[in-house]
């Protein structure tokens, strides 16, 4: 016990420091739950959309991202013939842009979709979807940044819709979108005849390894990847994971280089008190957990502040109009577990040299030392 009060008394004794060295904690922490909470709750986001009822996604092999792949209306049919299917809901991806937005994420789906029938509609019923030619459908979101109603016309693109009908998702990409017939999503992209993905419902998820390989087989250009598989192979998934985790990281450096500036300041201007403890009969390892022991406990500390900014921000920027609902912020028990193993780390790696020079300090000399 005595020996925890000395660190705090140390800490207290060097507040401005120790607040730079927290601050520097604080930010990496901040940071890195902020990036990695939007990117796996982003991810998580675009799993739903193409998970939607199903248990196995086909799509063309060997592209870069799924709004460039084709699964054309043939293969949709010879899909759907296999006895192993039970629904297979085909779906485009587009990018259109509006007034003031100049992106906004298009889905051309069938009537038939899973997710039309699981929405709440505000305005319209599912049996007006492609009932009409020329109508578009919003998400709750979409509605809000378009300031569109239902039975009003709004210019989407090089084109003009009427307002066919509105419903509320919980899925932000998805409630921030806008919703076209297959058909006149496919017409719309110049994209006549394809889909960019095909979500499969099985009678039987035993039969899922048969699927895929009677797919595979018959269509060689294309890939059937059960919805795990596909979020762990998915190319721009891992991407992001990667980017999330290297910005975190080159934040926590900086923030590891706070730690150990303020760790060597702090014993470089108490070399004489060092040397005291060391007369007083502290050993060379006790004198180094205590630069280690003040280390971990800014570490604590900055953990505290990073945590506390990071979820204020993202409580935030989940609400900001300007996102249109895309944020939506996933912590994972991995992430907060991560994270707290690398703040923790971060800040006793820096203190390491501090230490060992604290520790190697020969009391005869130091206390000589002006």
């Amino acid at each position: 016990m005595r020996f925890l009060s000395l660190v705090f008394v140390n800490l207290r004794r060097h507040r401005l420091r120790a607040l730079i060295g927290v601050a520097g904690i604080g930010f990496g922490v901040a940071a890195m739950l902020t990036i990695l909470a939007i990117v796996t709750g982003a991810i998580g986001m675009f799993e739903r959309i193409l998970s939607s009822d199903s248990h196995y996604l086909v799509f063309e092999r060997n592209v870069s991202d799924l709004f460039f792949s084709s699964v054309t209306d043939t293969q949709v049919r010879e899909i759907r013939a296999r006895p192993e299917v039970a629904l297979a809901s085909p779906m485009l991806f587009g990018i259109v842009s509006a007034p003031g937005h100049p992106v906004i994420t298009c889905f051309g789906i069938g009537p038939d979709d899973p997710r039309l029938a699981k929405a709440e509609w505000r305005h319209g019923t599912v049996a007006d979807f492609g009932a009409r030619d020329g109508e578009i459908f919003l998400g709750v979101r979409a509605a809000e940044f378009l300031g569109a109603r239902a039975g009003e016309e709004i210019a989407i693109g090089r084109g003009t819709f009427r307002v066919g009908g509105i419903f509320k998702l919980e899925n932000g990409f998805e409630d921030g979108g806008v919703f076209l017939p297959l058909r006149a999503a496919q017409d719309f992209f110049h994209r006549a005849g394809v889909a960019s993905v095909v979500a499969v419902k099985l009678h039987d998820r035993d039969d899922g390894r048969a699927f895929k390989a009677a797919i595979e087989t018959a269509n060689p250009g294309l890939i059937a990847l059960e919805n795990r598989e596909f979020s762990q192979n998915y190319n721009s998934f891992r991407i992001l994971h990667f980017t999330a985790w290297a910005v975190g990281l080159c934040a926590f450096c900086l923030g590891g280089l706070g730690v150990a500036n303020t760790m060597l300041l702090s014993v470089f201007s108490r070399i004489r008190e060092i040397a005291v403890l060391r007369v007083c009969g502290f050993s060379q390892r006790q004198v180094a957990a205590l630069i280690l022991g003040e280390a971990a406990a800014v570490a604590a500390a900055g953990l505290v502040v990073g945590f506390s900014l990071g979820l204020g921000l993202l409580a935030v920027l989940e609400h900001m109009p300007q996102f249109h609902g895309y944020v939506q912020a996933t912590i994972q028990p991995a992430i907060v577990a991560g994270i707290i193993a690398t703040a923790l780390v971060t800040a006793v790696a820096g203190a390491v040299y501090p230490a060992r020079f604290a520790a190697r300090i020969q009391p005869a000399e130091a206390l000589r030392y002006e």
